[in-house]
């Protein structure tokens, strides 16, 4: 079952010299950076947070997955085969069908986002137990972009934002362009005056904390009820704001839904007196190209944001806005009625497979929903090293674990992605995975 060794197959430098290490990566890339020796040295202008931006494991994992016979774990992306691909066609055409609306779609509108828009998505936070006003919603490209807006407004070099270990990779990249440090969270060890040393040790302030509630990317993990609430006590303690990342939110294929921690902080008080900040995404329920994504929060906090969005990008695209709301109109029941038995068996059989074929001393996450399965193996190995191996030898793709520390990293870790596979890949690519595991156990031993 495992593919022979190919000398075709190019790792991207990041992957190969780097491992997620930022600074060796900036020094080797800037010296090849360099055109000529005459060729302007553009590291001598950089700003010194240029240093903090690196490329993504994930982004250059992309760039090597079409080659033949790789079968890819790696990036966390929707089918395109589950997009709404007539509806979203429909709703094209009935747009330039008419010659008013259509002139609309074309132009600019407001920062804050089309109303109509921001109206549907105040009532769909309002199913979640949200209850909110079109004021209280930003419309953004991709819940990404409030992720940047967020470390924009609040990060000040040497202050620390709170993440889990493991986090979200996209979330560290976008707080680390603001020179950010980082405090991790320890669910197990919620003591306010812990995390305010944290803070402090760093030379700033603890300025929030940042977490994906439900099925996390990584680990696929689910906050309970009473965790989330344990966490606002937290915040409120440490007078911190409190980050909900929400993306996997409507994959859940198992299990009963927990509240939103924005809407258990709202049950108890109107949300422009609320700290959570609850930021989602139409990515993984739609299709991602649209780039429609919310900020839920206080009108206080969204008008800043406003601001922040006029200076970087003015608008979303007005006529994908419009599209968007049409697709609204249907309900986010009957996307998650496609969508979500299909995601099913995949991790279903995906789990299957590991229990089946994994060796000893490798064990597993069981998410409830989302696209991620989180795997720990044997102490020796070295998830960076293993993918290498995998590329070359077996023609697996995974991202490695320590990709998504803030901190001390953790490196006998992987994650692996069921959203995209067959049941022929996931079959084929788990099988080869462990004889991979099982060989380099092996030799460590």
């Amino acid at each position: 079952m495992r593919a022979g060794p190919s000398a075709q197959l190019r790792l991207p430098l990041p992957l190969v010299a780097r491992q997620n290490e930022c600074a060796n990566h900036d020094h080797q890339e800037m010296k090849e950076s360099k055109l000529s020796d005459t060729g302007y040295d553009w590291q001598q202008i950089f700003a010194t947070r240029a240093s903090r931006i690196c490329a993504s494991e994930i982004r250059e994992l992309l760039k090597i997955l079409d080659q033949p016979g790789m079968i890819s774990f790696a990036g966390g992306i929707p089918d395109p085969a589950l997009f709404p691909v007539d509806a979203i066609s429909a709703a094209y055409e009935r747009l330039f069908r008419d010659p008013v609306r259509s002139r609309q779609a074309l132009q600019y509108s407001i920062s804050e986002g089309y109303l109509p828009l921001r109206e549907n998505v105040a009532r769909y936070m309002a199913t979640l137990g949200v209850t909110c006003h079109a004021d209280n919603i930003l419309i953004t490209n991709g819940s990404q972009q409030g992720l940047d807006f967020i470390g924009k407004i609040f990060i000040s070099p040497k202050d620390s934002v709170l993440v889990a270990a493991p986090t979200y990779l996209g979330a560290l990249q976008a707080f680390n362009a603001y020179e950010s440090s980082y405090a991790t969270l320890d669910m197990s060890d919620l003591r306010a005056d812990k995390y305010r040393q944290d803070g402090a040790r760093a030379g700033g302030r603890l300025k929030f904390a940042y977490i994906v509630s439900d099925f996390a990317n990584p680990s696929g993990q689910t906050l309970t009820r009473q965790s989330r609430e344990s966490l606002l006590k937290l915040t409120d303690e440490l007078d911190i704001p409190l980050v909900e990342d929400a993306a996997y939110s409507e994959l859940r294929y198992d299990g009963e839904r927990v509240p939103a921690i924005q809407a258990i902080e709202t049950a108890g008080r109107p949300i422009d007196q609320c700290r959570t900040i609850y930021c989602g995404t139409f990515s993984k329920t739609y299709a991602p190209s649209l780039r429609i994504g919310w900020v839920c929060a206080s009108r206080p906090l969204i008008s800043k944001l406003v601001l922040v969005k006029q200076g970087s990008d003015l608008i979303n695209s007005t006529i994908n806005q419009i599209v968007m709301n049409e697709l609204l109109q249907a309900g986010m029941q009957e996307r998650v009625n496609v969508i979500c038995p299909v995601y099913r068996q995949r991790r279903d059989r995906m789990l299957q497979m590991l229990k089946a074929k994994m060796p000893p001393g490798v064990s597993w996450t069981t998410p409830e929903g989302g696209m991620f399965i989180w795997v720990t193996l044997p102490k020796e190995l070295d998830g960076a090293q293993l993918l290498q191996t995998a590329l070359r030898e077996a023609r697996v793709a995974f991202v490695p674990g320590s990709s998504f520390y803030a901190n001390e990293k953790v490196r006998n870790t992987m994650r692996l992605s069921f959203s995209l596979a067959t049941d022929a890949e996931i079959d084929d690519g788990v099988t080869r995975l462990a004889n991979i595991i099982e060989a380099a156990s092996s030799k460590g031993n």
